[in-house]
């Protein structure tokens, strides 16, 4: 399973997301203003954690697998999203969470929230994040979001994800 993920940014500023399957198929989304300021961050945390922490049933495992962007939200066409999935929608909001509070959190504040979260959802999944895994990904989330900011609009970034 691989995917080769374009962010397009476009003359306009708006984003366009386009990811290639192998099988040949695609999908993709446009952002425009707010939306797509959220969004750029939010799926290139997604690429940095899902890869760093080497997850293949994550947000982008999914779209490999042939779930379109459209799926991830109402009216949910294919479903909730599946309850074995690994726990990285769960890391990357709380990396949005520390985005938006200003604050930084430690490995063990982020398996202690997670521990919350997964006994009040009734989830048996575990989180065992380590400080040095964490700084890999706020590492790898830098380096992404730097290259985003210099891509000149009309520019693509283009990641494969495998």
């Amino acid at each position: 399973m691989s995917l080769r993920i374009q962010f397009v940014k476009e003359k306009d500023g708006s984003i366009l997301l386009r990811c290639h399957r192998t099988d040949g198929t695609t999908t993709w989304q446009r952002n425009d203003g707010r939306r797509g300021s959220f969004f750029i961050i939010h799926d290139l945390t997604h690429y940095a954690v899902e890869t760093e922490l080497g997850h293949r049933r994550g947000f982008w495992g999914l779209v490999a697998d042939g779930w379109n962007l459209t799926d991830f939200g109402a009216p949910w066409p294919r479903g909730p999203i599946p309850a074995d999935l690994d726990p990285s929608e769960l890391i990357v909001g709380f990396l949005d969470g520390e985005r938006a509070g200003g604050v930084t959190w430690s490995a063990e504040d982020f398996n202690d929230k997670a521990e919350k979260y997964f006994a009040g959802s009734g989830n048996t999944q575990t989180l065992t994040l380590t400080d040095e895994a964490l700084h890999r990904i706020r590492t790898r989330v830098r380096e992404l979001a730097d290259q985003w900011a210099l891509l000149p609009r009309g520019e693509t970034l283009e990641l494969v994800f495998s």
